[in-house]
């Protein structure tokens, strides 16, 4: 982090100081620029990359770096409130109007003010992240030989055999298919398998980005409740009735949000209520690596007991590695596979090989099974401090489940709480979190809020953000 702060810092000094050259005039050398400011060279080789990004520097190999030429004044922007009616014109034909909201999604990519405390992020802090592996998998996965060339359109054979073993049961490197991380892999799966305007089942509630994804694509929504044991298959089978809807979205292993594990006699339940109604299941196994230390055996994903290819698997190595980390496999039996795999290669192509060679590099290595022990040990610490923490400082907010994998915990507001005040003032008392409202698709029972535990630097962070949360609990409830 230092060292993103003094690249940034030394871009602002040398933009600043560019007036004193003329248009093609040298600016100084490196050495000189690593003496003058303190920094390394690496430092000053990154500022002026970031300066020729910006197009006021031009840098020559053996030469040095030059003001580049000014670039031409932006013209005026031109009227485009005609876009306003051409948009909304395309719903008027549409079953369903493809309406794409990304706040919610939004809320756990942006990175939150300086010194705000992050309990709304949707991924690993940097220092839980293995950069130090990932970094030392993509610089081998470089040098491999055709490393750099077009990879077969399905992904690697090893990558996919990877993920094959690690969903179990009958599926093998022929059923999977790799793709850009799990956000694309849910849009591919609910491309394929539901027409615009058509029901779509999802859990209720629900993980937000999956229900921006059904919206963009004119499907409409209908939630089937869960509890601590997961869906409740009885609502289930009475919604494939009453909607005749031909695929469920669901999160059987640590559900986002209510961290809940689809209980052992509901599996088969779930398998065969979709059957019956001639129905794909798309199981979302999104943190299947996130698990704490002491959750005991994991079941295995639904696809792993599922040979007549009702479930449609999207698993990612993203949440336990790093945002930037896309790969994710998509997996199922029968036909339905080729259709996936015909969209997948319209939408994007290929996953570039690269990274494909690098996850390979990284899964493959001594240091992916050390770097998951430290984080499920971490996650179980940082977990348990937070529940603490909100007992001490919160005991009336409401923890119904405490999860034993996953990144956050779910919780109920005391009645007459407003979450959306809430969520305003947390931010005005230094600590971001996520309402409840974006996870229902349709009116919440209670109002909640997500706070994720993985996103902070560390346990002092997690006890510092309950008191601001406390805080501002205290400014909602002023009269």
């Amino acid at each position: 982090m230092q060292e993103r702060s003094s690249v940034g810092e030394l871009a602002n000094h040398l933009r600043v100081e560019l007036d004193r050259y003329s248009v093609g005039g040298k600016l100084p050398s490196s050495r000189a620029l690593v003496e003058r400011f303190r920094v390394s060279p690496v430092t000053v080789s990154r500022a002026l990359a970031q300066l020729a990004a910006e197009g006021l520097v031009v840098t020559r190999p053996g030469a040095g770096a030059f003001r580049a030429t000014p670039r031409p004044a932006t013209p005026a922007a031109g009227d485009t409130s005609w876009q306003e009616v051409a948009l909304s014109a395309d719903g008027t034909a549409e079953l369903v109007p493809r309406t794409v909201d990304a706040s919610a999604v939004l809320a756990t990519l942006a990175a939150p003010p300086p010194g705000v405390i992050e309990f709304n992020g949707g991924y690993l802090h940097p220092s839980l992240q293995p950069e130090r592996a990932m970094a030392a998998a993509l610089s081998r996965a470089g040098r491999r030989p055709g490393a750099w060339g077009r990879p077969p359109m399905e992904g690697l054979p090893e990558l996919r055999e990877w993920f094959a073993r690690g969903i179990g049961g009958a599926m093998t490197a022929a059923d999977v298919l790799i793709s850009t991380g799990g956000q694309t892999a849910l849009t591919t799966a609910l491309r394929a398998l539901a027409p615009p305007g058509a029901p779509v089942l999802v859990e209720s509630p629900t993980y937000p980005g999956m229900l921006a994804i059904a919206r963009a694509a004119g499907l409409r929504p209908v939630p089937v409740p869960v509890d601590a044991d997961g869906v409740k298959p009885s609502l289930l089978a009475d919604a494939f009735r009453a909607t005749g809807a031909r695929v469920f979205v669901c999160q059987p292993l640590f559900q986002n949000p209510t961290g809940a594990v689809l209980a052992p006699a509901r599996r088969p339940e779930v398998l065969r209520i979709a059957r019956d109604a001639g129905a794909f299941v798309i199981e979302d196994d999104f943190v299947r690596r996130l698990v704490h230390e002491d959750a005991g055996p994991l079941p295995r994903p639904l696809a792993a007991d599922d040979p007549d290819g009702v479930v449609v698997h999207v698993g990612s190595l993203t949440k336990a590695t790093s945002p930037s980390f896309r790969v994710s496999a998509l997996a199922a039996h029968g036909p339905v596979l080729e259709r996936l795999r015909a969209i997948q290669v319209v939408d994007t192509f290929f996953v570039p090989r690269p990274l494909q060679e690098a996850a390979l590099e990284l899964v493959g290595s001594p240091a992916w099974p050390r770097h998951l022990r430290a984080i499920s040990a971490e996650l179980k610490t940082r977990r348990d401090t937070m529940t603490t923490a909100l007992r001490l400082e919160l005991p009336a907010f409401s923890l119904p489940h405490i999860p034993s994998g996953g990144y956050h915990l779910w919780l109920r507001l005391p009645d007459g709480m407003d979450e959306l005040s809430l969520t305003t003032a947390s931010l005005r008392a230094g600590v971001a979190i996520t309402p409840g409202r974006p996870y229902f698709s349709a009116e919440p029972p209670a109002a909640h809020v997500r706070l994720s535990f993985a996103a902070v630097a560390g346990t002092g962070e997690i006890a510092e953000g309950v008191r601001r949360l406390r805080a501002a609990c205290g400014e909602v409830l002023r009269p």
